[in-house]
């Protein structure tokens, strides 16, 4: 008999494709009525669960007697209950490695945005307001040369900083919980703690995991620490930085810009960012490129599918709770 697996988010149809070959495959479906009844009525039924973007614990999954694994098309995995799926001996995966690249261009995107004034211009353009050689007020900020702090340095901030060292002659600050000696040798980058790197870097970008000590770790007081001519740069997790001590600094002027794809609350909707013309927002876009997301999901079949075979997944979040 084939074991069942459930999506608990949209997934493409050739992923349905994929994955109905070996395992009966569920898909809730809105036009068949409520999707979070459909998921709820199916999940005693499960064995897998594959999908990204819905909080997974203990109220959610008390029902899912059967549950091996959940699969997620994800790097990040802080709407998962580890805590709980190891107690339940539940198999968690990631998709890491696969979107490095694409969320670093990502990265350096909201660098060139920001500073560049890049959607201010362009609205700007098009509500017909050039007539002549924009004026002083509206020039931008040099990227090239200047210094680009990264608070994380995994591999999605290693390939940020390669971007602006390699391509732009950055000078490259980090902190973190260790130091990284390959890069220090390969971009000459340094390590400093976390005002430090605040007091010196032009752009702060944000690469760490969410967590209790990484929640809010930027803050009125971090934003004050910045220069006022510094960018914030997010693409890590949205509540890593206090949105409305964000709001109030770049309203105040205290640092010069901001370039976001994450937010404390999303998606995001009626917020005070879209009334700031030195905040670039975008929609969670990370790895949002047909090409990361085939690899992505292709990445999360193969980890659920050796899974429910008894295999270790290549990916595996939590490997105490493997058993052979």
């Amino acid at each position: 008999m084939k074991k069942t697996v459930l999506a608990f988010s949209r997934i493409t149809p050739a992923m349905v494709e994929q994955l109905q070959g070996e395992f009966e495959v569920i898909v809730p479906d809105p036009k068949h009525g409520d999707v979070a009844q459909q998921f709820d009525e199916a999940l005693p039924r499960a064995h897998g669960l594959i999908g990204a973007g819905r909080p997974l614990g203990r109220e959610q999954l008390a029902a899912a007697t059967q549950l091996q694994v959940v699969s997620s098309v994800s790097v990040g995995y802080d709407n998962y209950a580890v805590d709980y799926f190891n107690e339940r001996g539940i198999m968690l995966t990631n998709t890491p490695d696969v979107l490095t690249e694409s969320t670093a261009d990502l990265g350096f995107s909201l660098i060139m945005s920001s500073a560049r004034r890049i959607a201010e211009l362009d609205a700007w353009t098009k509500a017909g307001q050039w007539k002549a050689s924009i004026p002083p007020a509206l020039f931008g900020s040099d990227v090239h040369g200047k210094t680009l702090g990264i608070v994380g340095m995994g591999n999605i901030g290693a390939a940020i900083a390669r971007r602006g060292h390699l391509g732009f002659n950055m000078p490259i600050l980090y902190s973190g919980n260790s130091r990284k000696a390959d890069l220090e040798a390969e971009l000459d980058a340094r390590f400093r703690s976390l005002p430090e790197l605040l007091a010196e870097a032009d752009f702060v970008c944000l690469v760490v995991p969410l967590s209790e000590k990484t929640k809010h770790l930027i803050g009125a007081e971090q934003l004050r620490q910045m220069k006022p001519s510094a960018f914030l740069i997010n693409i890590s997790r949205g509540p890593v930085v206090d949105e409305a001590a964000l709001i109030e600094a770049l309203r105040a002027g205290t640092i010069r810009g901001a370039g976001l794809d994450v937010y404390e609350k999303e998606p995001l909707a009626d917020s005070p960012l879209f009334q700031l013309p030195n905040a670039v927002t975008l929609p969670h876009i990370g790895s949002a490129t047909t090409q990361t997301r085939e690899a992505m999901a292709n990445r999360a079949i193969q980890n659920l599918t050796s899974a429910l075979r008894g295999e270790r997944p290549q990916d595996l979040v939590n490997p105490q709770v493997y058993k052979a």
